[in-house]
């Protein structure tokens, strides 16, 4: 089974709400990433997707602009962040999703980077700019590899087209639960409840809510109306400020354990 299938399955089991953590790949560099990512895995993290750098991230705003950048000038590459992922795999059993825009797929090749995928041990890709209408080679491709095609939902998202989306997606739905580009905010949206009951009403897979998710009471107000939390910026703001420090992973995964244990507390 797919292990993000399998995880959603058994936070469902155990009545728990999950925790999906995005950084930014090759931020600061792949050894931090690795690290991270098995530090993540120990402090409660269900989920992790891990953004592949790209020169023009137009979903993303500044902070994650500037980790994608940092990628990039690390000398990250997909080929190298799956090599990554590879040796992650030898400790970490934590489904990974990679968030991804579509030109650095199409310039490997649809089916080869899917199944580069598969081999070092991907089990998602979220890609950011290939709408569902468009998807029909992909998500067969996807499919017959294991891996679950996931897609966003947003509180812009007109009703019949939402239909449309969850019935194409697979793993979980990531709904965006603000317009415009990802940050950190002050506060939850205030519509979760109403757009949450709107989305469940179409479909049966888990609903991850993010964009704007800074801390541990938001991520906990968040957690009660889906099935997990995605936070993002604030923890590569984290990963920002600490990056050159030798505690990097320490700061950073306490600074998770923390929306951890604030998500399981629900």
């Amino acid at each position: 089974m797919n292990r993000i299938v399998a995880k959603f399955a058994q936070l469902k089991s155990a009545g728990k709400k999950g925790l999906v953590v995005y950084i930014g790949a090759g931020d600061p560099n792949l050894p931090a990433t690795h690290d991270l990512a098995l530090a993540f895995d120990k402090a409660g993290v269900d989920v992790l997707e891990l953004g592949v750098p790209f020169s023009d991230p137009l979903a993303d705003g500044l902070v994650n602009q500037l980790a994608a950048q940092r990628g990039l000038e690390s000398g990250t590459t997909p080929q190298k962040l799956l090599e990554t992922i590879t040796a992650i795999r030898k400790d970490s059993q934590m489904p990974v999703v990679l968030y991804i825009y579509f030109n650095l797929i199409h310039k490997v090749g649809l089916e080869k980077f899917i199944a580069n995928c598969a081999a070092a041990g991907v089990d998602g890709l979220l890609v950011l700019d290939l709408p569902p209408e468009e998807s029909d080679n992909y998500e067969a491709l996807m499919k017959k590899a294991g891996l679950c095609h996931i897609y966003l939902v947003a509180p812009t998202t007109p009703e019949d087209r939402m239909k449309l989306i969850v019935k194409r997606g697979s793993g979980f739905i990531y709904y965006i639960s603000r317009e415009g580009v990802t940050g950190m905010q002050s506060q939850v949206a205030s519509n979760l409840t109403t757009q949450v009951a709107k989305i469940r009403a179409h479909t049966g897979l888990p609903i991850a809510i993010g964009f704007g998710i800074s801390n541990p009471d938001q991520a906990k107000t968040v957690a009660k109306e889906g099935d997990a939390c995605v936070v993002g910026s604030a923890i590569v703001n984290q990963i920002a400020e600490h990056g050159k420090s030798p505690d990097l992973v320490q700061h950073v995964s306490a600074f998770v354990k923390s929306l951890g244990d604030a998500v399981k507390a629900v």
